[in-house]
């Protein structure tokens, strides 16, 4: 029914090369991809968007998906518009039309609630657009409906008037105006191989953007990060108790990350002399540690995330990083590390 009323979606080569697409360079000497490369602003009139909230967010013109600014991960592994499963299904919702310009933040589930993805992809995306545009002028911002935490950056980077159009609402959307960048990183295969080539400009400018926003708190030096507040049982310590009690017998103290306001995380990590916990969202805020800051990173053998020792490197910090064998499932019934604490003592002293 829906392929009637709105007709099939295609693909075909060369789809940007349109006259309803502008494509903006943006020629700046410190915003450059990891290849050195410039980022685009995509222009596109009368376009369209489709996003099924997980794997795909499909921009449309003339019923045709365009490359590089559509999203589709397939199976976790970035494909190129040819690959999206909309050619096959369609768009099968109602579609708003938007009297306005909107800004295309949305990048399937990945983006919405990870606090990680939204420091180093989202926010990075809106300096990109902001070289050439004012993002205050664009009428909507096409992203899932803020949690606070977001609302609070927002608030801390001064962006008051930025009006958000729920992505889990409004799936299937039609406006006079729509615009895109190019994503600041992942252009191929699995996000958590790709991430090792994050641009350095991208942690310098969080750096510069929200180092002097923190707000003070009575903190220790010697953080242990527990991880046990997340919903996610990878990276979880299943000694955790006898590892927290080590810690704290050397003089540190446990935060449970997430429950801190962004300004109060900031100064947390900030303010830490050393750094110890399970590999999660929470090392996102090594950004914004001091050079020389000592850190000791945990995670299974298998997992293929290093960017905390590439933003270690890019920051100057001394990362440690204990790699824990791989358990049985059975053995998997709390967590999926079984820290020695000799090892962790060791590199401690």
């Amino acid at each position: 029914m829906f392929k009637l009323i709105y007709g099939e979606v295609a693909y075909e080569e060369n789809n940007l090369k349109n006259e309803n697409i502008k494509i903006y360079p943006v020629q700046s000497s410190n915003i450059k991809k990891f290849d050195n490369t410039n980022y685009s602003i995509y222009e596109i009139k009368d376009g369209v968007v489709y996003n099924d909230q997980v794997e795909n967010v499909a921009i449309i013109n003339n019923n045709k998906i365009l490359d590089k600014i559509s999203y589709q991960q397939i199976n976790g592994k970035l494909c190129e518009a040819k690959f999206s499963n909309i050619l096959e299904k369609g768009t099968p919702r109602i579609k708003k039309k938007i009297n306005s310009s909107v800004l295309i933040l949305s990048q399937g589930a990945s983006g919405n609630n990870n606090y990680f993805h939204w420091l180093f992809d989202i926010l990075p995306k809106i300096k990109i657009f902001s070289e050439l545009n004012n993002i205050d002028a664009v009428g909507n911002v096409y992203f899932s409906k803020l949690h606070d935490y977001q609302k609070n950056i927002f608030e801390t980077m001064g962006l008051h008037n930025i009006k958000i159009l729920d992505s889990n609402i409004h799936r299937h959307i039609e406006a006079k105006k729509i615009y895109a960048v190019d994503h600041p990183w992942y252009y191929k295969g699995y996000i958590l191989e790709e991430v090792n080539n994050m641009p350095k400009w991208i942690i310098e400018w969080l750096r510069e953007t929200f180092l002097t926003k923190e707000k003070k708190f009575d903190s220790n030096e010697k953080i242990f990060i527990d991880r046990s507040e997340s919903t996610f049982n990878h990276c979880q310590i299943i000694n955790n108790e006898e590892v927290s009690l080590f810690l704290k017998s050397k003089g540190f103290s446990k935060y449970k990350v997430g429950q801190l306001s962004f300004q109060k995380q900031i100064h947390l990590f900030k303010n830490a002399k050393v750094i110890v916990g399970a590999h999660g969202a929470a090392f996102a805020n090594l950004v914004f540690c001091q050079p020389n800051t000592k850190v000791i990173e945990m995670k299974p053998r298998n997992h293929p995330n290093f960017i905390n020792k590439k933003i270690s490197e890019y920051i100057g910090l001394e990362y440690n990083l204990i790699e824990t064998p791989l358990l049985e499932d059975k053995q998997k019934k709390n967590g999926d590390m079984m820290i020695n604490i000799g090892q962790l003592e060791n590199l401690l002293n």
